[in-house]
């Protein structure tokens, strides 16, 4: 009852000021030092109240918060409220909002991280994309990262999967003073893995990307990527029993996988997402909404075990790269339920009982933000 509560809360009080911003202190340990890293909520992306200028102030829903929480962060209303504008985003990880214009330049932005400075943004040109034989580069399914500094970070692989065969790389700050950054472009022939989402475990240094129906995993390294990728098997075990109506509404439904890290606990999770459309707009477009949810999580085997049991986690879910957290580092979070946030949808799912509870609306911007570190002056 308590988290339908947060949710009605959250749809009747979006819009209202709300001027406290709210972090928390997540406890760090290595060998025998341990410290303390203040940081913000995870937050999901709502709109920008214009300001001038082509610019609006940033409003975030912090998930730990029943209100919507209006910054002075001014950012590019082009990325957040413009459906026509001549830039598009195409996804997001780490806080960075990947960017992609009319003239095939992917950049690196960090407009949309609450914490980043508006007065010097920064954005990062890569380089041109480079389309392989039989292969396109205009539609974008996801972009990856290996860390969070692009910027200065040398190691740090951005990974970009398109729909069709082509994974590509590139290493933003991979540079000397006789090189720039370029593009590694590999084929991944198996159509299975034409429509995934490519997802970096930290855990085992490697981009992974699940296929079609989540019945195998292929990895690639960061440092070295190959045109032949190690595959893993994924073998569904302890699977719910289910009812002919439920199975009869998941055959209905449009049906999607993704991996999921956490990287405080190491474990990664494999989820089942199925979606019905429940109406068509005038324009023809259909609106859906998860109806069911499953998650699983993976040994590394490659046994998939159907779980309702996340222990502390919280999972985000989003058109960024997933991510979870402690419940407990955030009071206000609810343990063992999944986020949800896409275009068309907001809401969450308790595991333990099943239940979803979201909301129909139309996001232009549908990014989950993950815990970002407060610089202290």
């Amino acid at each position: 009852m308590s988290l339908l509560l947060r949710g009605l809360s959250s749809l009747i009080s979006l819009g209202r000021p709300h001027v406290s911003v709210r972090s928390s202190h997540v406890l760090h340990s290595r060998g025998f030092s341990t410290t303390f890293l203040l940081q913000t909520p995870p937050c999901e992306i709502l709109f920008a109240k214009p300001c001038g200028a082509d610019l609006g102030k940033l409003v975030v829903l912090n998930l730990n918060e029943p209100k919507c929480t209006y910054l002075e962060k001014k950012v590019p209303l082009e990325l957040v409220n413009d459906e026509d504008a001549k830039i598009t985003t195409i996804g997001a990880s780490h806080g960075w909002i990947a960017t992609l214009k009319k003239d095939g330049i992917l950049r690196l932005q960090d407009d949309l991280n609450p914490v980043a400075s508006d007065t010097y943004p920064k954005r990062i040109h890569l380089p041109p994309l480079v389309t392989l034989p039989h292969c396109q580069t205009k539609i974008i399914t996801n972009v990856s990262m290996s860390s969070s500094s692009p910027e200065d970070d040398e190691d740090c692989v951005v990974a970009v999967k398109f729909l069709g065969p082509q994974l590509s790389f590139c290493k933003p700050a991979g540079q000397s003073s006789s090189s720039k950054p370029e593009w590694t472009n590999i084929k991944i022939e198996n159509p299975c893995f034409y429509s995934s989402r490519v997802m970096f475990s930290e855990k085992d240094n490697m981009f992974r990307i699940l296929g079609d129906g989540g019945h195998l995993i292929g990895s690639c390294d960061p440092g070295n990527p190959s045109d032949d990728p190690k595959f893993q098997s994924v073998r569904f075990q302890n699977m719910p029993k289910l009812t002919k109506a439920k199975q009869n509404l998941m055959d209905m439904c449009c049906r999607s996988e993704h991996l999921v890290e956490s990287r405080l606990t190491g474990e990664t999770f494999l989820v089942k997402r199925f979606k019905k459309t429940i109406k068509i707009t005038k324009s023809g477009i259909a609106r859906m909404k998860t109806k069911v949810l499953m998650v699983f999580k993976i040994d590394e085997k490659g046994n998939a075990v159907y779980t309702q049991d996340m222990g502390d986690l919280v999972m985000f879910l989003s058109m960024s790269e997933p991510f979870c957290v402690p419940a407990t580092s955030f009071p206000g979070l609810y343990a063992n339920t999944v986020d949800i946030f896409d275009f068309e949808e907001s809401g969450f799912v308790f595991l333990r009982s099943s239940y979803i509870w979201s909301r129909s609306s139309h996001f232009l911007a549908p990014y989950h933000i993950p815990p970002q570190n407060i610089v202290q002056s």
